[in-house]
């Protein structure tokens, strides 16, 4: 079976001599990589209370091995729903396991994977900063976020060779980068079926409009340190974080913003948890998201699926009950 990313290259070739704007095709054009064999390989780690746990790996590309967690009902048989989750900044798939054996205790599949330069793709301090500080020279990479979603966009060719899932049934959340990297690939991947972006949904362009960019670039504050320092920039504003996001992550306040991926996404059942006081998603911009989703949700005829969580009086955390709620949403849409 050819792979999703696989396709999107043939489109974008297609429409490659005269450009026309397809958001999954430019993405393809941007991070896509020549297709490898997945040469995955599985090892059990435990069983307990019920659970089976393995490690797992594959190749995402030439040069990177994609390692995982994956947590499932001991003694599973037949074909069953995968919810995939996806860890914050700093962050590694082990963070995920108590959500995955929420999951997992649900009658899901869950599975958790180390985002680019973290967990055991970590080899140094500072390779995810220094990776981000190589992109913006040119490196061709594009560790702030994308390249984690072509990893993902693999993980799912991966799943789809398993025997035990269902690929009609495959759910994605995602906490903080993982957030961003969760609604990103739900709009880029239609074979993600039900999507939960957790404190990540925002409006890149709202918030350079506004001058309200600072939460999201702190969470990179070592690669824009370095960056600016080496630009002769002593005091950065929109218009060098414009630059800065043009080299490293291109088209992520334009086409791959949170509002148009929310136009791709759609009528998918997508839930999306926030806060209204978290400075890394600023509220005026995630109401525009709110706005933008409502809108094409009902053009739709979509409404029930499409679900918002506005946490009160919360930073950049997600709470017990949104967490229960997202495990709920999966429940509803994916029938485990």
């Amino acid at each position: 079976m050819k792979s999703f990313f696989a396709l999107l290259a043939v489109l974008a070739l297609a429409t490659g001599c005269a450009h026309v704007s397809n958001p999954r095709a430019d993405f393809s054009r941007l991070v896509g990589l020549p297709h490898v064999a997945l040469a995955p390989q599985i090892e059990k780690i435990s069983d307990a209370n019920g659970l089976a746990q393995f490690h797992f790996a594959f190749s995402s590309d030439a040069n990177h091995r994609v390692p995982g967690i994956l947590i499932e009902p001991e003694n599973i048989s037949g074909r069953h729903p995968v919810v995939i989750a996806l860890h914050g900044t700093g962050g590694n798939k082990e963070n995920m396991i108590p959500l995955c054996r929420k999951l997992a205790e649900r009658g899901f599949i869950a599975v958790a994977i180390d985002g680019r330069y973290h967990g055991e793709r970590k080899s140094g301090k500072n390779d995810y900063n220094d990776a981000i500080v190589e992109a913006y020279r040119g490196s061709g990479e594009h560790p702030f976020f994308y390249d984690t979603v072509f990893d993902v966009m693999r993980l799912v060719d991966y799943l789809q060779t398993r025997d035990d899932v269902d690929a009609r049934r495959i759910g994605l959340i995602g906490i903080s980068k993982g957030g961003v990297e969760t609604y990103l690939t739900a709009a880029m991947d239609e074979r993600i079926t039900v999507a939960v972006p957790c404190i990540g949904m925002q409006s890149f362009s709202w918030a350079l409009k506004n001058n309200d960019w600072q939460g999201r670039i702190g969470t990179i504050q070592g690669a824009f340190d370095t960056i600016t320092k080496s630009e002769g920039v002593a005091g950065p504003d929109s218009a060098f974080v414009k630059k800065f996001y043009d080299r490293v992550i291109p088209g992520i306040y334009t086409e791959f913003d949170g509002p148009q991926c929310i136009a791709l996404i759609a009528p998918r059942p997508l839930l999306f948890i926030n806060s209204d006081s978290d400075n890394h998603t600023p509220i005026a911009g995630v109401q525009e998201c709110v706005a933008a989703a409502r809108k094409i949700y009902s053009a739709k005829n979509a409404d029930e699926k499409l679900s918002v969580i506005i946490q009160p009086n919360t930073g950049h955390k997600v709470l017990p009950d949104s967490e229960r709620a997202a495990i709920d949403w999966f429940a509803r849409w994916l029938k485990p």
